[in-house]
């Protein structure tokens, strides 16, 4: 109940900021602002393979490793605040179901809450140039027999340095740090690191596309003394398929992450945002 009240707490946070920003918004002189801050539901639904003995860290979502392959379908629903064109606030729950080897597939159940942010620290408005972006994703499981509660945090770095004066083409460079935290002081998880480099396109008809491709890094995971997920340094990839409006909102999403670890865990994610108010 605890945590389930700490959800709430974290959504109506984001609800009082959205009450705030539309009152500065409409205060606001300044032409370049938006008159209302964009509110949404982020809804995203994502499928995940797992090879055995391998733990998904960094998938917004964590469970000891299992001895078979396994896959899960999330879904994840946070409301979102574009208070600025610079800042979006955003907190919502997850659910999943999940299978492994021949047993049937579990009920859908929500599993976990997340808080988060994502803002420009440099932000080139016109022209080519570079925009810095931060985004902290907090994640807390909940309710779940079947797996260990914990916490973890993943925070992404990411360089946006566009060719044009449009923004349409541009080089991507970045890290992720993914680090948990569970409830058992015999459990320890080493966080996972990743780097990449990439780039991305965006049509005149405003599909966008874009790709990553890089480094990850995890120092593995032990029960106790005993290592239940090993080590490894191997290669990941991301792809990222959006349709965007005339403002650079996102109307439609779709990715594609395969990360080697040796074997290939393969995550596709649908976001369909729900827009309550756009600009």
């Amino acid at each position: 109940m605890r945590t389930i009240a700490l959800a709430c707490a974290a959504v109506a946070c984001v609800a009082g900021a959205t009450a705030f920003a539309a009152r500065a918004a409409d205060d606001d002189s300044n032409d370049d602002a938006p008159r209302r801050p964009n509110i949404y539901l982020d809804l995203s639904t994502a499928y995940l393979n797992v090879p055995p003995n391998t733990l998904a860290l960094g998938f917004r979502a964590f469970s000891l490793p299992l001895g078979k392959a396994a896959q899960s379908v999330m879904v994840t629903a946070p409301l979102t605040v574009d208070v600025t064109d610079r800042l979006s606030l955003f907190a919502g729950v997850s659910g999943s179901t999940s299978q492994s080897g021949g047993a049937p597939w579990s009920a859908l159940t929500m599993d976990s809450w997340n808080v988060g942010f994502s803002a420009d620290l440099i932000r080139q408005e016109e022209g080519p140039g570079p925009t810095v972006t931060v985004t902290s994703t907090l994640t807390r499981t909940v309710g779940n027999p079947a797996r260990l509660n914990a916490t973890t945090n993943q925070t992404v770095v990411e360089l946006d340095y566009a060719l044009d004066a449009e923004q349409t083409r541009g080089l991507l460079a970045g890290g992720r740090v993914t680090a948990a935290w569970v409830d058992s002081p015999l459990v320890a998880a080493q966080p996972a690191l990743v780097g990449y480099l990439g780039g991305y396109y965006q049509g005149p008809d405003n599909w966008k596309l874009s790709g990553r491709l890089g480094v990850q890094t995890f120092g593995g995971a032990r029960i106790a003394n005993r290592v239940v997920a090993k080590a490894f340094t191997q290669p990941t990839l991301r792809l990222d398929l959006d349709r965007m409006d005339d403002n650079d909102n996102r109307l439609f999403g779709a990715s594609l992450e395969i990360g080697w670890t040796p074997q290939p865990l393969l995550q596709l994610t649908v976001r369909t945002p729900l827009y309550a108010v756009r600009n």
